[in-house]
This record gives structure tokens, sequence and C-alpha cells, in this order.
């Protein structure tokens, strides 16, 4: 009877949760989705280290969340939402950019194993000397 009472107000007028449901309606959400769900990947990131972090899954979630909402606003031909989704891509791909060039110029402790980056002379994990500097 409960189970009977929540299924029916999810379903109004044969529409779930009062929407039509078609497949630019799941796009929209997924997007919507997606984009959420990088703030819950920033916000454990942080919680886990401790500090503020943003970790490289967030960019990625930012980059597919807003293409895909931006393929959404054009289909749904709204000025408004296509504005404000055009661009939000360019600092995400960037932000990818130096994290992958950043990734590539660390150096690997040879005492313990541990990136470090590649202006330090020492690994603060063992205290070991690390490899050429540039």
């Amino acid at each position: 009877m409960v189970a009977s009472l929540i299924l029916n107000s999810l379903l109004f007028n044969n529409r779930f949760l009062g929407i039509e449901w078609h497949l630019w309606k799941v796009i929209g959400w997924a997007g919507t989705l997606i984009f959420f769900s990088r703030f819950l990947v920033q916000w454990y990131a942080t919680e886990r280290k401790k500090k503020v972090v943003v970790p490289q899954a967030f960019w990625w979630l930012s980059l597919c969340g807003s293409l895909i909402l931006l393929s959404y606003a054009i289909h749904k031909r709204d000025s408004v939402f296509i504005a404000g989704q055009a661009l939000s891509w360019v600092p995400y791909l960037r932000n990818l950019y130096i994290h992958r060039k950043n990734k590539a110029a660390q150096v690997t402790c040879s005492a313990c194993g541990t990136l470090n980056p590649h202006t330090h002379q020492f690994c603060p994990s063992c205290g070991g000397v690390l490899g050429p500097h540039r």
C-alpha cells in the first residue's frame, strides 16, 4: 500500500516526477548529473586529504557535463543556455593540459618510489636525493 502511494506520487499523468521523458530530456539530465557529480568528487578528495584538492576527475566531469549540456541547449535553441555553456569548456581543457604537463614533469624518488615535483632536490617522504633538475 505504501509502495503504491509512493509510485502514484512519482507517476503523475504517466510521467515520472511529472516530467515528459524523451531522448533529449535524458541527455539534458545526464549532462546535469555529470556536471553536478564533479562537486562530489572534489568534496571527497578534499575530505580525504584534509586540504582543498581539485582532482583530475573534477575537470573531466566538468568538460563532459558542459559539452553534454551545450548539446542539449543547442537542441532546445535556448540562447541564454547556449551562451552560458558556449565557452565554459575552455578552462576545463586548460586545466587538464596543465595537469598532464605537471604530471610529466615529476621525478620519481629512487629510494622510496614517490613522485615529486621536478623542482625538489630532496624527497619529502624519505629525504633521498632526487635526480637531475631542470
